[in-house]
């Protein structure tokens, strides 16, 4: 994946909020820039009122740290910098450093198309401070948004209950960037195609796309346009036949369809993209049946997202693919996922790392402390828990107990020694050298639907979803409380 080079042709370190920059120069000038440390991206809340979400965007991230390096034209960009006193921003010297910065983290992460929960770190950086925090901005902007949208396009898959659902929101994206990311990231979701030639030909999804009304307006009649339309495309016509009269289109579309047979050719479908679908679907189904085409599908749009199909599902109309456009591309309903990252270990002048923690009036914005990582469980090929605890714990394969980070009267035990486990992150930088190798979008998307086939339904219901269990070890937990308990303190004595 090299859609950044492709379409900017120069490096993207400059893709950042000032304030990173800022506080990078207060690291050196304090001389706290070599620092480790450790940060953490997580969120803090399902998206789309969902049970579930689907981690995306670990390949744009992989290639946005190798390729992580301060170029002249950045560095003259920055040099020109001016306060409101007329003097530079940055001095020469911190200039000078970031021109000889090479990146050193180690990354660790969850694998694209993985499920993830709340509060559960989906990448984890460490490494000096000034690196770590020039990431932030560039990770939260890839991950937030393709995530939002792999979740979203899982989401509308389910609704759809195995039909297939097309991806054709180019036209209504937001722009360049945000049409091919949410492709890549649809596809990864579970969409069968896209209608975004340039995603395809990037990222290897595949294309599928017919006719416009406008076809269909530029010529006489609406059967004139289908007879050319089958000429241009005999193997794969699916006719548009709501531009005037709905069922009147269909049955042109028959019509043509029998002249397609007489030369040895089949009318591949119709598609509705207006009216009451449930309704044109059921009657549209009932001619081609008669007319002796039950193989021809039946093609629906319209502003369609998980909601409306799955209503339509109930309705049963006679829909046999999906497509899906402006609300999935877009993430109508949610326009950000809306995770974090932070601070959550330091390693001191001994060389001890000294867990940190950010105190909130709010439960559910204090974050999780130490250098800690994810175990997911398994009975029966079903996951049944995830349990955050800091990394390099014994855990105890008789009992161990996990307890919500926002809800600590929500608590429960597990013994480890009955069941699978699987530890969610994932080596992938380590000292600024790559170490892991990158799937193919195909095999994500693979994962994706086996990652989701491993939960109980009652998690992927669209409607008030059944919670899945994530919590913090106990011990974990008992630190987290703890150090609060200090902040509090300390600022009661301030």
């Amino acid at each position: 994946m090299k859609i950044t080079k492709d379409l900017y042709q120069s490096n993207l370190v400059l893709l950042t909020d000032f304030y990173q920059l800022t506080m990078a120069y207060a690291y050196w000038k304090s001389g706290k820039g070599e620092q480790e440390a450790v940060f953490n991206l997580f969120f803090r809340k399902n998206p789309f009122e969902g049970g579930f979400t689907l981690a995306a965007g670990l390949d744009y991230v992989v290639d946005f740290c190798k390729n992580f390096k301060f170029e002249a034209e950045d560095l003259s960009y920055l040099r020109e910098m001016k306060q409101k006193d007329g003097s530079p921003v940055f001095e020469s010297g911190f200039l000078d450093y970031l021109k000889g910065l090479k990146f050193t983290c180690d990354i660790d992460a969850v694998e694209e198309g993985t499920v993830v929960f709340p509060n559960a770190p989906l990448i984890r950086v460490k490494g000096p401070l000034i690196q770590c925090q020039l990431l932030e901005t560039p990770l939260l902007n890839i991950i937030n948004f393709q995530t939002l949208i792999a979740t979203k396009a899982a989401r509308i898959n389910l609704a759809a209950q195995g039909a297939p659902v097309l991806e054709f929101g180019l036209r209504r994206a937001q722009g360049i960037d945000g049409a091919l990311a949410a492709s890549r990231a649809s596809y990864i979701g579970g969409c069968t195609s896209t209608s975004n030639v340039m995603a395809g030909k990037l990222f290897g999804i595949p294309v599928s796309g017919t006719h416009a009304h406008s076809w269909i307006m530029s010529f006489e009649t609406e059967i004139e346009a289908f007879e050319a339309y089958a000429e241009a495309f005999p193997d794969q016509c699916v006719f548009l036949v709501d531009t005037y009269e709905t069922l009147h289109g269909v049955k042109n579309a028959i019509k043509v369809g029998e002249i397609l047979r007489s030369k040895g050719k089949e009318m591949v479908g119709i598609r509705i993209d207006s009216g009451d679908l449930a309704y044109y679907s059921v009657q549209a189904r009932q001619l081609l049946d008669e007319a002796g085409f039950p193989n021809a599908k039946i093609v629906a749009s319209n502003d369609l997202d998980e909601h409306i199909i799955s209503s339509l599902k109930t309705q049963d109309a006679a829909i046999d693919v999906w497509g899906v456009g402006t609300k999935l591309v877009t993430a109508f309903d949610q326009p950000a996922l809306g995770a974090v990252y932070k601070l959550s270990a330091v390693k001191n002048a001994e060389g001890v790392w000294e867990p940190k923690v950010k105190v909130s009036q709010q439960s559910l914005k204090i974050n999780v402390p130490g250098i800690h990582t994810i175990k997911r469980y398994f009975s029966n090929g079903k996951a049944v828990a995830d349990m955050i605890y800091l990394e390099g714990q014994e855990i105890d394969p008789k009992g161990v107990v996990i307890i919500d980070p926002n809800d600590a009267t929500r608590r429960k035990r597990l013994m480890p020694a009955f069941y699978k486990e699987e530890d969610l992150l994932k080596p992938i930088f380590k000292q600024g050298e790559l170490v892991y190798q990158l799937p193919s979008l195909a095999a994500i998307r693979e994962r994706s639907n086996l990652q989701l086939e491993a939960f109980d339904k009652t998690h992927k219901r669209l409607i008030n979803p059944h919670t899945y269990p994530v919590g913090l070890e106990e011990n974990l937990h008992h630190l987290r409380m703890e150090l609060v308990l200090k902040a509090n303190k300390f600022e009661d004595e301030a």
